[in-house]
């Protein structure tokens, strides 16, 4: 099974694709999609889509999974926040694959045990988890330990059947 993670924001986007057999994992793909902060912001969610959308046509994924909305100390950023997340949700809904929502602190909690993990702490273990996989990044990062979580979800639900 190939797992899409996505990590939203309106000026980067964290992608990450893992392929999940039973327990093993393994490293497919991993990037960061970045709009033009000088744009409007329906190009912006415009430009955003049409990367995401290559991203699925390219790779084809069974499942995805997406990062929720953390409240802001800044009620404009949160919702930017909110809308590059839309968007991802519409990407991976709008291509016929299921999508699963994680919060922050239930994405650290699966990879690094501790929900309150620094974000160094997560890329270490996303490294550790997809040995030799180059990662593009901090929200890479963050991408691809979503997709980790939904990998371990997704196994223990197949259990419970």
């Amino acid at each position: 099974m190939i797992i899409l993670g996505l990590d939203p924001g309106l000026g980067t986007t964290g992608w990450g694709l893992i392929t999940s057999v039973g327990n093993r994992l393994s490293h497919v793909a991993n990037g960061q999609v970045k709009t033009d902060s000088a744009a409007p912001l329906g190009e912006r969610l415009v430009a955003l889509d049409a990367a995401l959308t290559d991203i699925i046509l390219e790779h084809r994924p069974d499942g995805a999974a997406v990062e929720e909305v953390f409240v802001n100390v800044n009620p404009q950023s949160t919702l930017k926040l909110g809308q590059a997340r839309g968007v991802c949700l519409l990407a991976a809904a709008r291509s016929g694959i299921s999508v699963g929502e994680y919060s922050p602190s239930l994405v650290k909690k699966a990879v690094v045990g501790v929900g309150k993990a620094e974000k160094r702490q997560v890329h270490a273990m996303v490294a550790r988890l997809l040995p030799g996989a180059k990662i593009a990044g901090a929200d890479a990062a963050d991408a691809l330990a979503v997709a980790i979580t939904h990998a371990h979800h997704m196994a223990s639900a197949h259990r419970l059947r």
